[in-house]
């Protein structure tokens, strides 16, 4: 019998070791994906890929407020509700949804987490709801019988369902499953109108701030659209968000209320976006998003405006959009509509645009039979001496960058571009 040699034992010990370590990494890595952080490369489709974020954009996106401000309120407004408490465990009563993994096994997840050092926290991992992408039993309201024999509300109507279709064949086409885990996370940009049934998704930029006022009105924390001031809008929170309840109110409200978004063709969004944040007086993107880009983008840059970070160009804006290795993280200012309102996982009843914005939003209050005298506001609050941004404002601010530029900016936006049915904006894009 051939006698076993040490040093045998201690190679076959090692491997071993190797292999039990990288089955267990294995297993934590899978564990840990979730389907929308990582880019979507279809099997038999030429997409582009998705952007790669930093490890800064979750920390972020908690704040994009242009401030912090302390707003005291009057008149016919009054004080918010108490905002329901954070998700809680509740028994199943729905065969299409399957609740996720309990509290329990919450503090191992975010340690994981912290541990690999992940892009954004995974706490859209807690309590997931699991329904099947678009199942929302509420479609879009039909018309009354009065309303049927108008040639606008029919015209409308069938825009409405073109909009849907394209948005389906297009999150057909492009997602890899039917069946997605909804988290806080994904309804965290979703506002709640109780008494009107309505599910808005926020889209900064596409006429947020006035479609927050309409709620409020709706709500009846205000008599007008016009008695409510832009920072009551934005740090009152008069309005509740649908993360802020539990599981059963979430799915319940997902799968019963209206659900609606507005969105806006993305480069004049993005153009909109910078000129606010960038070229007017901002004590938060100025310091924060500023400092950091001209630091990294502007040669030769001054002491000055390396100490206030104003005066950021557009190139060197877009430098950062398209950088890989941001120096600092995303904004919902310009962030993706399919990363702000997860459209392929929530199936939106109503799809309105900027660029139609009075006929769809009117349109979309008379369908929920909201009062007649409320109509969508048309002021403009912020900086409303300034030109609105428009195509030709838009193609202005990108006819300073180059050809290759500009075809990455709208490689960045494809998804938006494809799923919401706008043109190329430029002929030379490919």
């Amino acid at each position: 019998m051939t006698e076993e040699r040490p040093g045998d034992c201690v190679l076959t010990c090692m491997f071993s070791f190797i292999l039990l370590f990288g089955a267990a990494g294995l297993i934590v890595f899978i564990h840990l994906q979730d389907p929308e952080e990582i880019p979507i490369t279809p099997f038999s489709f030429n997409i582009r890929p998705f952007p790669y974020y930093n490890n800064q954009d979750r920390r972020l996106r908690k704040n994009t407020a242009d401030g912090i401000a302390t707003v005291k309120l009057s008149g016919s407004l009054h004080p918010a509700e108490n905002v329901p408490t954070k998700l809680q465990s509740t028994d199943r009563r729905q065969s299409s949804v399957t609740l996720g993994k309990d509290y329990e096994q919450q503090g191992e997840e975010i340690n994981s987490i912290r541990l690999h050092k992940r892009r954004r926290r995974f706490v859209i991992k807690k309590n997931p709801i699991l329904i099947s992408m678009n199942s929302s039993t509420l479609n879009l309201p039909t018309l009354k019988s009065e309303d049927r024999s108008n040639s606008k509300w029919k015209t409308l109507y069938q825009i409405q369902s073109e909009r849907k279709q394209i948005m389906r064949e297009t999150c057909s086409k492009y997602k890899s499953n039917n069946r997605r885990i909804i988290t806080p996370y994904h309804v965290s940009r979703i506002f709640v109108e109780d008494k009107y049934r309505v599910l808005y998704c926020e889209v900064p930029k596409a006429g947020c701030s006035n479609w927050k006022r309409v709620l409020m009105v709706l709500n009846g924390l205000a008599a007008s659209t016009k008695d409510i001031q832009h920072n009551t809008v934005h740090y009152g929170n008069y309005l509740k968000r649908l993360d802020g309840f539990d599981r059963k109110g979430i799915y319940h409200r997902l799968n019963t209320y209206t659900k609606m978004l507005f969105i806006r063709e993305p480069f004049e969004k993005l153009v909109s976006a910078f000129r606010d944040k960038f070229e007017h007086p901002n004590n938060y993107y100025h310091p924060v998003f500023g400092k950091a880009i001209i630091s990294r983008y502007r040669v030769n840059a001054t002491k000055e405006a390396l100490r206030t970070g104003s005066g950021v160009k557009f190139k060197e804006f877009i430098q950062y959009l398209l950088d890989v290795h941001r120096p600092v993280g995303m904004d919902i200012h310009w962030d993706h509509v399919n990363r702000l309102c997860s459209p392929c996982l929530i199936d939106y009843d109503f799809v309105g645009k900027f660029e139609s914005m009075e006929e769809d939003a009117n349109f979309f209050l008379h369908l929920i039979g909201a009062p007649q005298n409320l109509t969508f506001p048309k002021f403009k609050d912020r900086h409303s001496n300034e030109e609105r941004t428009t195509t030709k404002i838009t193609q202005q601010y990108f006819a300073q960058l180059s050809p290759s530029q500009r075809q990455r900016s709208y490689d960045f936006y494809y998804m938006d571009y494809l799923m919401f049915n706008y043109s190329k904006p430029f002929e030379d894009l490919y």
